[in-house]
């Protein structure tokens, strides 16, 4: 049976070439810590690590290497900057398309003395920056928000958001786990911008970080300290970045493949693998909106204004029934449910159901839309006819 890996927004397979080479040199021929060690190839994996930060830096248009921050993961980042930086009287916004990973830790908060409100977003997944023109209030400190949703794969506008920010000083937190790697970021939109490396950056998992500009770095605390390498005389926590807020031992192994995907994704062009995986979004919607009698397209149906994560609802099967009968009879992967964002789906109006998330990616081919379209066609036409 013919398998196709359509689930490329949980995380993207396969990763970019040379990745699990790197990985594996790392882990049989080096092996050591860095900022823990007084020998070379201590030093040569910290000068690796130290690149892969300028290697970020130029991703996303940034200048400020000791500012790219490492981290587990996404989750793990975001959870730093809003717990961090948020204190008690303060108040932020974010939107109805957020992630858990955002929702989570500021419901956590609320229960702390922080402040939140909502931007409703449109049925589609956009959002309107009157609304949150409406909610900024003398309190209000920050504002989080994806780049793109996670669901249905529309934008947001983080660009405009931004100029709304820097009017009225408050910064700007920006979630690019469906973007990075996959359009072009500028730094310059946000004070903070939390990344993961095992999906656009075709990475592996358990690695992400953050980029942060340097007033918001002083105003954040580290919420996990300990050892760093450096000031080992010290009892407090270093105060210069990026020791503030990489405390314990580095994922290095995965450093090392992020670097190598770095490259491969540099090479490539960012630019390049989004319009390559646009025109599997744009066969693949076209396809779908001929089955609008039994099938919706959740979001937005153009091209426009999206990324190519497609979210379906079936109208008269349950979608946990037609995901299971993808991957059983057609070898199909794809991700059903609620995908860890439950307010997005209300927005959608796909609560409680969720949807079938079809996300492709830079290295599936036009066969692989081909057959997931038509493996759609023959599930409709057998069970909803």
């Amino acid at each position: 049976m013919k398998k196709v890996y359509a689930d490329n927004s949980a995380t993207s397979f396969p990763k970019a070439p040379g990745v699990s080479d790197a990985i594996k040199d790392f882990l049989d021929n080096v092996g050591c810590n860095v900022n823990r060690g007084g020998y070379e190839s201590s030093y040569n994996a910290a000068l690796e690590i130290l690149a892969t930060r300028k290697q970020l830096c130029k991703l996303f248009n940034f200048d400020e290497p000791r500012n790219v921050i490492f981290t587990p993961g996404i989750t793990h980042s975001l959870n730093m900057i809003l717990k961090g930086f948020l204190k008690v009287g303060d108040h932020v916004i974010t939107t109805s398309m957020e992630h858990n990973s955002v929702m989570r830790p500021l419901h956590e908060l609320s229960k702390t003395g922080v402040s939140y409100d909502i931007a409703e977003c449109r049925s589609d997944g956009s959002l309107s920056v009157e609304k949150v023109t409406k909610l900024i209030n003398k309190n209000t400190k920050a504002v989080v928000m994806t780049h793109a949703s996670n669901v249905c794969g529309t934008i947001l506008p983080i660009y405009d958001i931004s100029e709304l920010c820097k009017k009225h000083e408050v910064k700007l937190i920006v979630d690019s786990a469906g973007t990075a790697g996959v359009l072009e970021l500028d730094m310059s939109c946000a004070d903070a911008l939390a990344f993961t490396c095992h999906k656009g950056l075709l990475a592996m998992q358990g690695l992400g970080g953050f980029l942060i500009k340097s007033d918001l770095a002083e105003r954040t605390l580290p919420i996990i300290t300990g050892g760093t390498g450096s000031l080992s005389h010290d009892i407090i926590q270093p105060d210069f970045l990026p020791d503030k807020f990489e405390s314990g031992t580095m994922n290095i192994p995965a450093i090392m493949g992020l670097k190598v995907a770095l490259e491969y994704i540099c090479n490539v062009g960012v630019r390049a693998i989004h319009e390559k995986e646009m025109k599997h979004a744009e066969k693949f919607l076209s396809e779908m909106s001929k089955l609008s009698s039994d099938v919706r397209i959740v979001g937005q149906n153009g091209l426009s204004g999206r990324i190519a994560v497609i979210s379906l609802d079936f109208k008269s099967m349950d979608n946990a029934e037609v995901a299971s009968i993808l991957d059983r009879d057609y070898g199909i992967m794809t991700r059903c449910g609620l995908h860890c964002a439950p307010m997005a789906h209300k927005t959608l109006k796909t609560y409680p159901q969720g949807t079938i998330r079809f996300s492709f990616g830079q290295f599936n081919t036009s066969e692989d839309v081909e057959y997931a379209v038509m493996a759609v066609r023959e599930i409709v036409e057998r069970e909803c006819n």
